[in-house]
C-alpha cells in the first residue's frame, strides 16, 4: 500500500496553476474582517471624521461677547448692557474653510491608503502562509519517499547488493528533513500570529489554513500602471490635497494684510435721569506690524507650498519606482511558474521515476537516486515560492494604485 502511495506521488498529474488545500480561499472573508476590525484602518477613519468636523468650526464667526457693566460717577449712575461681535475681513472665513476642507480631503486619502496598505499586508501574510503550508506538504511527500528509499536500501544491503552508507545517507536526509519541517512550523506560527495581529485578534486565536490561490495574470501594461498612479493612487492624491491646501494658505496669508473688525453695541440706563440710551462702536484691528508679521506669514505659506510641491514630486517618483519594481518581480515569477510547471517539474518527476526503477535493479547508485528526489523537491518548493511571490507583488501593486493591476 505504501509503495502504491509513493508511485501516486511520483506519477501524479502535472501541477496546475491553481493550488488547493481542499477548500475555497478564505482571503475575501479575512479582508472583510480586517476592514471592520483593524485598528490602523479604524484610527485613520476617525482622523478623517475629526478633520471633517473642523470645517464648520473654522467657517463660523467667533463667539459673541456679552457686556454687563455699572458706572457710578455721582450724581450720574448708569447701567450698561450689550453685545460685541468680531467680524473677520470678508473672505477670511471662507479661506479657512477651504484649508480645512483640503485637510479633510487629505485625511480621506490617508484613510484609503491605510486601508489598501493593511489589505496588501494581509494578502502578503496570507500568501506567505500558503507557501509554508505547501512547503510542509512537499516535504511530507519527500519524507515518505525517503522512508521508502531507506527500506529499499536496507533490503539491498541485507543481501549484499548495496553499501551500508546508502542506508545511513537515507537516514541522514530524513533527519535533515525533520529539521526543515521544524523551521517551517516556527515560521507558520509566526505568520499565524502576524495575520491575527492585522485582524485585531489574539496571537493564538485559531486561523483556518489557507485555501486555494489562483494565478492572477497582469491586466495592465507598465505604461497603464504608471497612468494609474497619477489617476487613482491615494497616497499621491493625498499629497496633491496638501499642495492645494498650500495654495489656499497663501491666499489666506495675503488676506491677513486686511483689517478685522469688532462691532460693539450697548444699551445704557441713567438711574438719576431715568433715561435710556445706547452706544455703537466699531473697533478696527490695524495690521501695523505687517513687515514682520503679515509679510513673513506670506513667506511662510509660500515656502510651505513649495515644500509640498517637492514632496509631491518625490512621492510620485517613489511610487513609480515601486510599481516598476513590483512589475518586474511579478513578470519574473510568472515566467518561472510557467517554466517550472510545464517543463522542469515534469522532467524532474520522470528522472526520479527512472532513477528509482534503475536503483531497484542496481543500474544506478543511491546518490543518483537521492539527488533526483531532492532536485524534484527543490523544484516544487520553488514553484510554490514563485506562485506566492507573484501574488504578493500584485498585492503590493494593488496597495499602491487602489485596483487590481
Amino acid at each position: 500500500m505504501k509503495s502504491l502511495l509513493i508511485w501516486a506521488v511520483l506519477l501524479g498529474a502535472p501541477l496546475a496553476v491553481a493550488q488547493a488545500h481542499g477548500q475555497p480561499s478564505l482571503l475575501p472573508q479575512l479582508i472583510r474582517e480586517a476592514q471592520e476590525r483593524n485598528p490602523d484602518i479604524q484610527a485613520a477613519l476617525q482622523r478623517w471624521e475629526s478633520a471633517r468636523a473642523v470645517i464648520p468650526q473654522v467657517q463660523t464667526l467667533p463667539d459673541p461677547k456679552l457686556i454687563v457693566g455699572y458706572k457710578d460717577m455721582a450724581p450720574e449712575r448708569q447701567a450698561m448692557y450689550g453685545v460685541s461681535q468680531e467680524l473677520p475681513f470678508p473672505g477670511k472665513l471662507g479661506l479657512k474653510g477651504e484649508i480645512a476642507s483640503r485637510d479633510a480631503d487629505r485625511m480621506e486619502q490617508d484613510y484609503l491608503a491605510t486601508r489598501l496598505a493593511v489589505i496588501a499586508g494581509l494578502k502578503e501574510a496570507y500568501y506567505d502562509l500558503h507557501y509554508i503550508h505547501d512547503s510542509i506538504d512537499v516535504l511530507g511527500k519527500t519524507k515518505l519517499l525517503l522512508e521508502e528509499f531507506e527500506d529499499t536500501a536496507q533490503s539491498r544491503y541485507s543481501v549484499g547488493q548495496a553499501a551500508q552508507q546508502d542506508v545511513l545517507r537515507a537516514q541522514t536526509e530524513i533527519s535533515r528533513l525533520l529539521a526543515r519541517l521544524a523551521s517551517l512550523e516556527q515560521k507558520r506560527q509566526s505568520l499565524h500570529a502576524g495575520s491575527n495581529r492585522i485582524l485585531n485578534r489574539l496571537p493564538n486565536d485559531p486561523l483556518a489554513p489557507p485555501g486555494e490561490i489562483e494565478f492572477t495574470p497582469l491586466r495592465h501594461s507598465p505604461e497603464e500602471m504608471n497612468a494609474l498612479v497619477d489617476q487613482s493612487a491615494p497616497l499621491l492624491h493625498g499629497q496633491q490635497k496638501t499642495l492645494e491646501r498650500g495654495d489656499q494658505a497663501i491666499a489666506l496669508a495675503k488676506r491677513e494684510y486686511y483689517p478685522d473688525f469688532e462691532l460693539d453695541a450697548r444699551g445704557m440706563y441713567d438711574t438719576a435721569m431715568k433715561a435710556n440710551g445706547y452706544q455703537l462702536m466699531l473697533n478696527v484691528k490695524v495690521p501695523l506690524y505687517f513687515a514682520s508679521k503679515q509679510r513673513q506669514g506670506v513667506n511662510e505659506a509660500v515656502a510651505g507650498r513649495e515644500a509640498s510641491f517637492q514632496d509631491l514630486q518625490a512621492l510620485r517618483q517613489e511610487l513609480l519606482f515601486r510599481v516598476r519594481d513590483n512589475l518586474a518581480q511579478a513578470e519574473r515569477a510568472e515566467k518561472l511558474v510557467k517554466l517550472l510547471r510545464d517543463a522542469i517539474i515534469p522532467q524532474s518527476r520522470l528522472t526520479l521515476s527512472s532513477a528509482q526503477a534503475s536503483y531497484a535493479v542496481g543500474k544506478v547508485d543511491f546518490l543518483t537516486l537521492l539527488n533526483s528526489l531532492l532536485t524534484l523537491q527543490e523544484n516544487e518548493l520553488e514553484f510554490h515560492s514563485e506562485m506566492a511571490e507573484h501574488e504578493k507583488a500584485l498585492a503590493r501593486l494593488e496597495g499602491i494604485v487602489g485596483e487590481t493591476p
